[in-house]
């Protein structure tokens, strides 16, 4: 009789939901929530037998964590379930803090030691506080001798550089995982820094400018490379097995060795992926750069967000190349002397994404527009 008592009611909230959303969405919102709340408690009522079974199960199977799983199992089908219902009724926004729901990391470029193009602390800070509250800055060590190359250098940089608002961690502070690699031509996993695996979702917030070897580092590089671990990872990436030049992996063998790295990273998470480009202060050099970064020539262009890694690669790039000849040369030549597309064109290949996308402009009412028109006013950089 419990599963007739469990579509009776599912059949009358989609009845109530059905006006509500004609009516008023906002409600509907709340009203799938609740109804979501009366509906797992039917079931878990129902499935009260089951779950004894199961634990009398894991008892005699010496398996201690079953219960856990199952736990973990219903959180993210609720999450998903609550996700969805707010999609149906037009609360993006809030799909999206459902979307990147339990332990939240933030990968971003935290800079060598006074890095003059990082993206600014304030913003970050301000960023976690209001939309992120208790998520975490992720980052690894470097593959080259520096400032982030050993832990302790590493965590004297941030506080350096003012890194010290919120909790930072050091993925490979404790050594490595390796993350599988699908459809990869040149690795089957990558090796990670281990703390990767202890995050339910990961936003990706990217300084989006110029790089010595990739072309241009956007969302791909920033976790292709940066959650590789420092000394396994990265040296797969750039790295010929055996030789003295630490950088003998170029061009598009390494966009496309960078690619499936960062693919990794997306799978991993799923759904609960988001990606910000931060078009300013761009550049030719990385942030890894620093102080002897070259000067920035290239004007701002804007802030961009998706859930997809390609489109936001791909639309950033598209932003610099409808700059005027004289405000993207630089950065262009850069991108195209190191093959950096490479990492657009193999992002597609190994269905990471979609390269068409809808440019919105969010503080003009939502208005669709074109790269041309997201650049037509920008002014030339002033330091």
């Amino acid at each position: 009789m419990d599963i007739f008592k469990i579509l009776g009611f599912c059949l009358c909230a989609l009845v109530l939901l059905s006006v509500l959303r004609q009516y008023n969405p906002g409600y509907a919102v709340l009203a799938a929530l609740a109804c979501c709340m009366v509906l797992l408690w039917f079931v878990m009522q129902a499935l009260g037998p089951v779950l004894s079974f199961v634990e009398t199960l894991s008892q005699f199977s010496g398996f201690e964590h079953l219960g856990t799983v199952f736990k973990a199992v219903a959180i993210a089908l609720m999450a998903q379930s609550v996700q969805d219902l707010c999609m149906e009724a037009g609360q993006t926004a809030l799909a999206g803090r459902v979307e990147l729901a339990g332990k939240v990391a933030v990968k971003l470029h935290t800079g060598e030691q006074h890095g003059p193009n990082i993206i600014p602390r304030p913003w970050v800070q301000a960023l976690l506080e209001k939309d992120l509250p208790g998520a975490t800055i992720v980052e690894t060590n470097t593959y080259y001798a520096g400032d982030r190359y050993t832990t302790a250098d590493h965590r004297k940089t941030l506080e350096v550089n003012g890194w010290t608002f919120c909790p930072v961690d050091i993925l490979d502070e404790e050594g490595t995982v390796d993350l599988p690699v699908a459809g990869g031509k040149w690795f089957d996993h990558m090796s990670m820094g281990s703390h990767i695996t202890k995050y339910d979702s990961l936003f990706v917030l990217t300084h989006f400018k110029g790089h010595a070897q990739g072309g241009f580092g956007g969302s791909c590089k920033n976790i292709g490379i940066g959650c590789a671990d420092g000394r396994v990872g990265k040296a797969e990436i750039h790295t010929v097995p055996g030789s003295d030049n630490m950088w003998s992996i170029a061009q598009e063998e390494l966009m496309e060795r960078m690619t499936e790295s960062a693919k990794a990273t997306v799978d991993h998470f799923g759904e609960h992926i988001s990606f910000v480009n931060v078009l300013r202060n761009m550049s030719v050099s990385c942030d890894c750069e620093g102080v002897a970064a070259a000067p920035v020539v290239t004007p701002n262009i804007g802030i961009l967000a998706s859930r997809n890694i390609l489109a936001i690669d791909q639309a950033s790039v598209d932003l610099v190349y409808a700059l005027k000849e004289e405000d993207r040369h630089a950065l262009v030549e850069r991108i195209e002397t190191r093959h950096g597309l490479r990492q657009l064109t193999y992002m597609k290949e190994l269905g990471m994404g979609n390269d068409r996308y809808h440019l919105i402009d969010i503080d003009n009412n939502d208005v669709e527009i074109t790269a041309q028109d997201a650049a037509k006013d920008v002014v030339p950089f002033e330091g």
